[in-house]
């Protein structure tokens, strides 16, 4: 496979394990995964007003969202058959260094270009493309430190094959890198790119793994074509497993995990519910229709839920499912949470800042910050606000006090 990088070096290397760094974003929706910020004393605009804009970029197509730490941004965006990794500057938006390589944008329905956001630990950066090209490269210099390529991972005959090809992001725990690969993930030794153990081959659907605690032992949530799995991170053991079925196998939007219990959500009709994984077999706590996200994830702060459907963003209790609230004014995109507040981004490129609360939407600022397709989820991190576009329009917003 050909394969080439830039680079400008630069005095300071990153440091280690970059979600240790407080107000850092190292990975897809957050150093917990879970689209929470830690991020305090922001600043946000009166009613329409603009935000200061710090820096504006090209990247090409794709969803790729930023992965953010120590002054550095990373994405990734496709043109001309060519996948290229930025490295920016946080605060400038000068270009510390790239990766191309060559990679099919596959459009389906829609622009195509790489679905999965970069991960950065302990001074390197980790990149997964739509066509299974694996990169572990160096966070200073851009340079490979190791690479492999994944065809779709080897399918059986008569499986269904991945449409939109893969869109999970990489995962780094400790010295493992794990990947939303076959039936129930896959993990790679984070230094070397050895396999540690990998699940059957099968359907990996669109999500990436979500980690969290079971038992006092770290394990992995995984929304596969057909399924949620949990499995244990160190030996990639099954601990149960969730049946759910969407139509066209899209299930893209991440679950989320908290205290014994799964919440999971697709579109395409499919709706939502919430299990007890703490037993087994996993127990239907309730299901419903009232929060069926397509493609992001939603978040869970103080006992409820906020997330995309098609057409609305709404809050649903967490414990029940009764859905609280529903808005139209905003439709199909990504939100995040930060200092207690909403974050949504519509698919119109419209950003509207809410408290979250089961009481209502209550929007506080509604501005536009970018046009064009918007379905990547933003980035908040050092005061600073990254959202990306379809076509690849690149924006970074100051939205912290100096």
């Amino acid at each position: 496979m050909a394969a080439s990088a830039s680079a400008c070096l630069c005095g300071l290397a990153w440091l280690a394990a970059c979600s240790a760094c407080g107000a850092d974003w190292p990975c897809f929706r957050g150093p917990d995964r879970n689209g929470l910020s830690s991020e305090a004393e922001l600043r946000w605009p009166e009613g329409t007003n603009g935000l200061p804009v710090l820096w504006k970029a090209s990247v090409g197509k794709g969803f790729s969202s930023f992965a953010v730490a120590q002054g550095r941004a990373v994405t990734m965006g496709n043109a001309d058959g060519t996948d290229t990794v930025y490295c920016f500057d946080a605060e400038t938006g000068a270009v510390l260094w790239k990766h191309s390589y060559p990679c099919d944008a596959q459009p389906l329905s829609y622009e195509g270009g790489p679905g999965s956001t970069p991960a950065v630990d302990s001074g390197r950066v980790y990149t997964f493309s739509k066509s299974g090209d694996l990169f572990c490269l160096d966070a200073q210099s851009g340079r490979v430190v190791w690479q492999k390529k994944f065809d779709l991972w080897p399918w059986r005959e008569g499986d269904w094959k991945n449409t939109w090809r893969y869109a999970g992001s990489p995962l780094v725990l400790g010295d493992r890198l794990y990947l939303s690969l076959g039936q129930s993930g896959a993990a790679l030794n984070a230094r070397d790119g050895s396999v540690v153990w990998q699940s059957e081959a099968g359907h990996p659907g669109y999500a990436s793994p979500v980690p969290f605690q079971a038992g006092g032992r770290a394990a992995l949530a995984l929304f596969c074509g057909r399924a949620v799995s949990g499995v244990a991170a160190d030996t990639g053991k099954l601990l149960w497993t969730v049946p759910w079925h969407t139509e066209w196998d899209m299930n893209a939007a991440d679950p989320v995990v908290r205290d014994g219990r799964l919440f999971v959500s697709s579109g395409n009709n499919s709706g939502c519910a919430l299990y007890d994984v703490s037993v087994d077999p996993p127990r239907e706590l309730w299901r419903n229709k009232n929060l069926a996200t397509p493609m992001n994830g939603a978040v869970l702060w103080q006992g409820y839920l906020y997330g995309f459907n098609d057409a609305d963003l709404c809050c649903v209790a967490w414990a029940s499912g009764e859905q609280k609230w529903s808005e139209r004014s905003v439709r199909r995109g990504s939100v995040v949470l930060v200092g207690g507040h909403l974050l949504a981004l519509s698919e119109s490129g419209t950003l509207v800042v809410a408290p979250a609360s089961p009481d209502g939407f209550k929007p506080v600022a509604q501005v536009r910050v970018l046009s064009g397709r918007c379905w990547t989820s933003p980035a908040v991190a050092n005061g600073r606000l990254y959202v990306r576009n379809a076509q690849g329009d690149a924006v970074c917003y100051r939205v912290g006090k100096r």
